[in-house]
């Protein structure tokens, strides 16, 4: 049994000192262009390689390619923009999928549509991304957007013309709200199924239907429980790569004017840029997108470390 211990211990210790590893590679690696970038990085809008078929110079103690020089703004407004509308999106949907699946099915239904929710979680994220592309992409631009710029447009300035193809913030918004919506209703789902039955029970005594309840007495107990699942779901988002690189346009050196125009995010920039990073043979492209993973992992373990926050509070009240 102590030898046991021992080894679950030492399992347990494995998984915070792999994250330490990842960032203090990430960290290692990047930074020479940390020293270089400076905290333009985070200010500029300007990702340029520089003239590849230059002889290299040193700038800031750094050999770089001549012209060469990497800013991120853009990527950090596609990123938090297309995972905000997401949550935007995602969060009623899922909240009404677990009060659906707890309170409104019974029995072999209740049983079959939640495994159908999980199941959609483990969807792997490029089949998301190829139904987005075929299915999405068309209805959005022919369909959706002119609608939306005919009605909403006339009011809010962010949903006006033009609409463009269909690739752009919402539908990367809109593709991540789908991948979302099975973690914040499967979370709930178990509070909801966790709650002490004699809440239930007192307020069908009161003469409460099961939605008055859920909607008066379930429900407000879970609050914290609920932001925690939207935290995990919003980490979720904006780690979110292949899907997003199908849909949102990989805009390069632009912020969005409208809801429709073409964004990139951290994430599906690094995948879709190495190839040319690495023709660099100063190195210093990779090592920046290096520094663009190292953000985006802090930005995602702080979001993840603010909703284990609130779920451990959450249990602790229960």
């Amino acid at each position: 049994m102590f030898r046991f211990r021992w080894a679950v211990g030492g399992i347990a210790v494995l998984l915070p000192l792999s994250l330490l590893v990842i960032a203090g590679f990430l960290l290692q690696y990047s930074w020479p262009a940390i020293q270089f970038n400076g905290l333009g990085f985070l200010l500029n809008n300007d990702w340029n390689l520089g003239r590849m078929y230059g002889n290299p110079v040193t700038v800031r103690g750094e050999l770089v390619l001549p012209g060469a020089s990497y800013g991120v703004l853009f990527l950090i407004g596609g990123t938090l923009l297309s995972s905000l509308i997401a949550i935007a999106l995602a969060l009623p949907l899922g909240v009404l999928s677990a009060v659906f699946l707890s309170a409104g099915l019974r029995g072999v239904a209740r049983a079959a549509a939640s495994f159908l929710v999980e199941l959609l979680a483990a969807v792997p994220s490029v089949v998301y991304g190829l139904w987005g592309y075929v299915v999405l992409i068309p209805f959005l631009g022919h369909h959706l957007y002119p609608l939306l710029a005919d009605t909403l447009g006339r009011i809010i300035p962010a949903f006006a013309e033009p609409t463009g193809s269909g690739y752009g913030l919402f539908t990367a918004g809109i593709l991540l709200s789908f991948m979302i919506v099975p973690l914040i209703a499967a979370t709930l789902r178990d509070a909801l199924d966790a709650t002490d039955s004699a809440l239930r029970e007192s307020g069908v005594a009161l003469g409460a239907s099961r939605i008055e309840v859920m909607r008066h007495i379930l429900l407000p107990g879970q609050r914290t429980v609920i932001a925690g699942a939207s935290i995990l779901a919003l980490g979720r988002a904006l780690g979110e790569t292949m899907a997003v690189l199908m849909v949102s346009g990989n805009a390069l050196n632009i912020l969005p004017k409208n809801i429709y125009d073409p964004v990139s995010t951290m994430a599906a920039f690094i995948v879709s840029q190495l190839d040319s990073a690495m023709q660099d043979p100063t190195g210093m492209a990779v090592r920046s997108l290096a520094e663009v993973a190292l953000l985006l992992m802090a930005i995602s373990v702080l979001v993840n470390g603010a909703a284990q926050t609130l779920l451990w509070l959450s249990g602790r009240r229960a």
